[in-house]
């Protein structure tokens, strides 16, 4: 549906989940994309796939609660491929389980450092690097600028019981992503984020398993009555970054199968 031609693509927390459906999405409509992560094995695994459907990517190891790690991730994507037109923050974690006062610190802080800090440092790379190219696009009058998507989650626009810290980075991301769209507009950097609810992925499956008839439980309270899959989810992700919606910026699209419509 859309094309990405030309354009490069850095995504973290690509080698499973939303991260990876995602780079496959984006290497099927053209894009270069540099996979990310700090799960080796998955990401080499995801560039595997790309690369036997004919798509163009690269792996590169980075830990996104750290801000040099990030910044080293970025650089080597430019190296790479000359510049970064997409940068999808995807890396996150899930959690303690646990009421607020049960939270350790060691959990909180960890949380911040993955959840929220890693957005941030992934933002500063790329906005910085974003900033620095002109026009001069291979393709052709592509216009500076560039587009990021940050991944909150239905737990940044209301309270999860049991998920503190998880639901307080995820509302952090928000804050951040508006900001960013209000600062860099006039530069032509869109900054958009998605909050999916309960979706198949690893953080998902292992919240599944704290306890006996958690899967039902998380999935009735869904009205469309099943969870996400990664796939639709990267689809709304192209979408926040096709040229079809310039217009679209400091927004947060909400896949949660009509979770927040009541």
């Amino acid at each position: 549906m859309f094309s990405f031609q030309h354009q490069v693509a850095f995504i973290t927390g690509a080698g499973s989940g939303i991260g990876r459906s995602t780079a496959l999405a984006f290497a099927e409509a053209g894009a270069k994309v540099v996979v990310s992560d700090v799960n080796e094995p998955g990401g080499r695994e995801t560039v595997d796939q790309i690369r036997q459907k004919g798509g163009e990517a690269v792996f590169i190891s980075c830990n996104v609660a750290s801000a040099t790690e990030v910044d080293n991730a970025v650089r080597q994507t430019v190296e790479t491929y000359g510049r970064l037109d997409i940068g999808i923050n995807n890396a996150g974690i899930g959690g303690e389980f646990a009421r607020l006062t049960d939270q350790s610190p060691e959990a909180w802080n960890q949380m911040l450092a993955v959840n929220l800090s890693g957005v941030f440092y992934c933002m500063q790379a790329e906005i910085r690097q974003m900033l620095t190219q002109g026009s001069d696009h291979p393709a052709g009058g592509h216009p500076a600028g560039g587009k990021i998507v940050n991944i909150s989650s239905i737990a940044g626009v209301r309270g999860m019981p049991m998920g503190a810290p998880y639901s307080a980075a995820k509302h952090g991301v928000l804050g951040l992503t508006k900001t960013a769209a209000l600062e860099y507009v006039k530069q032509n950097i869109r900054v958009n984020a998605v909050c999916p609810v309960y979706t198949h992925s690893t953080m998902v499956h292992d919240l599944m398993n704290i306890a006996p008839g958690m899967e039902e439980k998380m999935r009735r309270v869904i009205p469309l009555g099943r969870f996400g899959q990664p796939e639709e989810i990267a689809q709304a992700i192209l979408w926040l970054c096709s040229d079809e919606n310039a217009f679209c910026t400091g927004q947060a699209i909400q896949m949660d199968g009509g979770l927040t419509a009541g």
